[in-house]
């Protein structure tokens, strides 16, 4: 296979600002055929990106064009049945966050993968920030010691203003599955992915009706680490505030800006890699860092990392988070 033939499902602000310009850019990747039921964006799209094959209804999409995998980028309430129709038809896939509406959605989707033997990724592109992989290999090394404790927030104006984005019916969630899905993947992911033993959530909606605008999730886990995590759509901040640091028993790394230190005797010694990464180019480079592994797994080159199996173990745990903030309790896994 020469190039791999996508198709995009959904074209929303993701597709058009991140998937189909870098996708359009990739020397081994043909963009094969679009589907979006609103017509106007549909051909308005089409045309700009020179995709001959466009349907509003991605079921004819697959009938009637060639491709070999596709990205979903539609209302989280529709994932389930356009990724099951789209396995069924031996297509590989790349999800948006989140894969679905709750664990027993997502553990569908893992069964009609499995059943077809396709491969399922879902977009958690903060794990594919260049810093993020820095950070990953300086504790993979042991740079900094046993991860104890991290602490992430996240706080930054929701990322669509589209009505189905706040309705939980549609959504899953609020600003918990918009943003705090990325921030709990990225802690996971940095601390290899330890076993949990409780959550406790509270969460607040200040300016939403049936969804939470902000949250404080704390995460207890079986090897005696915390997470501690804080997001929101609604907390005031200058900017789009990410940050995330994990405290080792040998040493601290921070995420945006990358910073690492070290312990040595009674002093620190600085960590920091020399090169610098400024936020918009992080924000691109991570797409296109997800997008390419996508493609290369799909290839054959490379092991799929955020697959179904991860994201499976993922809902589960938001599964809980959102019990705990409705039944105002710690929950035990």
């Amino acid at each position: 296979m020469n190039k791999l033939k996508i198709a995009i499902v959904g074209l929303g602000g993701i597709a058009q600002v991140v998937h189909l310009p870098i996708l359009s850019k990739m020397k081994n990747v043909e963009l094969s055929a679009v589907a979006e039921l609103n017509k106007s964006r549909l051909n308005s799209v089409a045309e700009k990106f020179k995709i001959e094959n466009h349907f509003t209804d991605y079921r004819e999409m697959i009938k009637r064009s060639d491709f070999d995998a596709a990205v979903i980028a539609t209302p989280t309430n529709t994932h389930l049945p356009i990724a099951v129709d789209l396995l069924e038809a031996k297509k590989d896939l790349l999800i948006e966050k989140p894969i679905a509406l709750n664990s027993k959605e997502s553990n569908s989707i893992y069964q009609t993968a499995a059943k077809n033997n396709k491969r399922v990724m879902v977009g958690m592109n903060s794990r594919f920030r260049p810093d993020s992989m820095i950070l990953k290999s300086l504790i993979n090394s042991n740079e900094l010691g046993e991860i104890f404790y991290i602490k992430g927030s996240w706080l930054r104006r929701q990322s669509s203003s589209q009505k189905w984005f706040t309705k939980k019916s549609e959504a899953g969630g609020g600003v918990i599955t918009d943003l705090g899905i990325g921030l709990l993947d990225l802690s996971l992911w940095l601390n290899n992915y330890p076993k949990i033993y409780s959550v406790t959530v509270k969460t607040f909606s200040t300016y939403t009706k049936s969804v939470e605008d902000s949250a404080v999730i704390f995460i207890k886990l079986k090897n005696n680490s915390a997470i501690n995590l804080e997001v929101s759509w609604s907390l005031h901040s200058d900017r789009d505030s990410l940050s995330l640091t994990t405290f080792g028993k040998e040493g601290t790394g921070h995420l945006n800006p990358l910073r690492a230190f070290k312990r040595i005797e009674s002093s620190q010694l600085d960590y920091t890699p020399v090169q610098t990464f400024s936020t918009k180019n992080l924000y691109k480079k991570s797409y296109e860092n997800e997008l390419k592994h996508f493609v290369g797994a799909i290839l054959g080159n490379v092991h799929l990392l955020s697959s179904e199996q991860e994201v499976k173990a993922q809902m589960e745990i938001l599964d809980n988070i959102y019990k705990s903030a409705e039944e105002n309790r710690e929950i035990i896994f």
